[in-house]
């Protein structure tokens, strides 16, 4: 969360004095409620006080707000401990203000204000009943023979080969079939690669560079040529997401790079002007850019693009292409900056031929790590003039990946979901839910949970086709990083006997 932020390059933080102590027990005023929502409200949605306890306001997040605003705080340094390389980077965001912002009064005000108004700790989530997962078949897979789970960063299904592209984290890009259990290697990398693309102009891959958040600019957008995989020019800030599209129909594909940064991020296009670099320029200035989808939003015959941000302002935007590569941009839903969005998809779940939009989220690995009553899995249905509004919420701890199918094609959309982050402590079988929907109209589904869910950290998530027996099929794919505090008995299984694949086989057709 970030309130003011400066455009000075290069400049050592100066700040000024406040006393940290706080006068909690005073009587709040109109005025304070009026000054958080403008200086909190000045570049994001002002988020709910109630929604953080208070140790965490105190600890985390009161401390980074005053240095971004020029207030010093007694032993909170953003610096600490960062390469002085990253710090120049830091500094040139321009994120921390050289000089106040806000006067000394104002601040104490504001920061009493959010204490008094923040409570001890968040309401307990409620126990959900389940059912273990019906209509599914779980079949692990072990690709290779090194112990412990795969990290994989990349997972797609494709519909053509009814295969997998997978990468992991050691930089390896591979197709595999999981019908006959055979491996090709498609490529080696330095780093991590998010996605990978065999489009008509070419195959395309784009590195992550540094996993851990950082605002120097080390990832990479490959394209193969003869001699192998040769990288672009520019440096990419941390990119999550690829998109390949010829979005002008000019016959020449267009790159779309979601790069997610971190104090910094952006939305960039990678045009084929017949030049031997594609042309790079950036659509949408903003960190926390985690997917684009390209849709005709309008029905105009153009192509538009639908973006998801989280890092801040989080949000869904539309980019409606009103000239050949030109576009015109419309926040249609903001969230609260504490929320973690972590994934969307476009779908038609009421069937009246407009698109609605699902979320997830769930990112519980920052400065406001707790678990949390509102992350979760929403439908934000659209009214025909891409207005949406949420019309349903299911609550999911960490949630962080989401696909809709028929999956029992009885005539109405089901959902897969997969949680991070969810209270491995209280209930580690939901990092995986499966959403039965039982009456499309009152939004009335049934939870489902894996038999053995905890094979597995599910980061990734896809649906397809695997078995070819004409159902839809759902992979899930393990990332056993330690984002945050897990049992050790999760740990061990994970490092010693975790699977690499998930397979959940649709059984619909099962003795057809």
């Amino acid at each position: 969360m970030h309130c003011r932020p400066s455009s000075v390059f290069f400049t050592l933080l100066v700040f000024i004095s406040a006393n940290w102590l706080c006068s909690c027990s005073r009587e709040v005023t109109k005025s304070d409620q009026a000054l958080y929502k403008a200086q909190c409200g000045s570049c994001h949605v002002p988020p709910e006080i109630e929604d953080l306890p208070r140790a965490i306001w105190e600890n985390n997040i009161l401390p980074e707000m005053a240095v971004r605003m020029g207030v010093k705080v007694p032993d909170y340094n953003p610096l600490k401990g960062l390469s002085f390389d990253e710090q120049e980077a830091v500094l040139k965001t321009g994120i921390y203000h050289p000089g106040p912002v806000i006067k000394v009064e104002q601040w104490n005000r504001l920061r009493d204000y959010i204490l008094t108004m923040a409570p001890d700790s968040l309401p307990a989530i409620p126990d959900m009943n389940t059912e273990v997962l019906s209509g599914f078949k779980e079949i692990p897979i072990k690709i290779d023979a090194i112990p412990g789970s795969k990290n994989t960063t990349f997972l797609k299904y494709e519909k053509d080969r009814g295969t997998l592209l997978l990468a992991d984290l050691q930089g390896e890009v591979m197709r595999y079939n999981v019908n006959d259990q055979s491996e090709v290697v498609l490529g080696r990398f330095e780093n991590p690669i998010i996605s990978y693309n065999e489009a008509q102009q070419g195959t395309f891959a784009a590195s992550i560079g540094q996993l851990n958040p950082t605002e120097i600019s080390s990832g990479r957008l490959f394209k193969k040529g003869e001699s192998g995989f040769e990288p672009s020019r520019d440096m990419l800030h941390r990119p999550v997401h690829m998109l390949v599209t010829d979005l002008d129909k000019n016959g020449r594909e267009e790159v779309l790079i979601s790069e997610f940064g971190n104090l910094k991020g952006r939305l960039s296009l990678f045009e084929d002007t017949g030049a031997k670099e594609m042309e790079k320029r950036v659509l949408l200035e903003q960190p926390g850019c985690i997917r684009v989808i390209d849709q005709d939003m309008n029905g105009d015959g153009k192509t538009d693009l639908v973006v998801l941000t989280a890092q801040g302002d989080e949000g869904i935007l539309i980019l409606y292409q009103e000239e050949p590569l030109n576009f015109r941009t419309e926040k249609v839903l903001r969230f609260s900056p504490i929320y973690g969005s972590s994934w969307f998809d476009l779908l038609d779940y009421e069937g009246d031929g407009d698109l609605d939009i699902i979320t997830v989220n769930g990112d519980n690995a920052d400065k406001s790590y707790v678990h949390k009553s509102y992350h979760g899995f929403r439908i934000h249905i659209n009214n025909g003039q891409n207005e949406f509004e949420e019309a349903f919420f299911f609550p999911l701890n960490g949630a962080t990946r989401v696909v809709g199918d028929d999956f029992d094609q009885d005539g109405d959309m089901d959902f897969a979901l997969a949680a991070t982050f969810p209270d491995y402590d209280r209930d580690p079988l939901l990092s995986f839910v499966y959403l039965k929907n039982e009456k499309a109209d009152d939004f009335r589904f049934s939870p489902e949970v894996l038999e053995n869910p905890a094979s597995g950290r599910w980061l990734l998530l896809e649906k397809g086709d695997v078995d070819q027996d004409g159902d839809e099929d759902v992979i899930l794919s393990p990332f056993t990083y330690v984002f945050t505090p897990v049992p050790d008995s999760l740990n061990h299984a994970w490092n010693t006997k975790g699977v690499d694949l998930l397979i959940l086989e649709n059984t619909l057709f099962e003795n057809d």
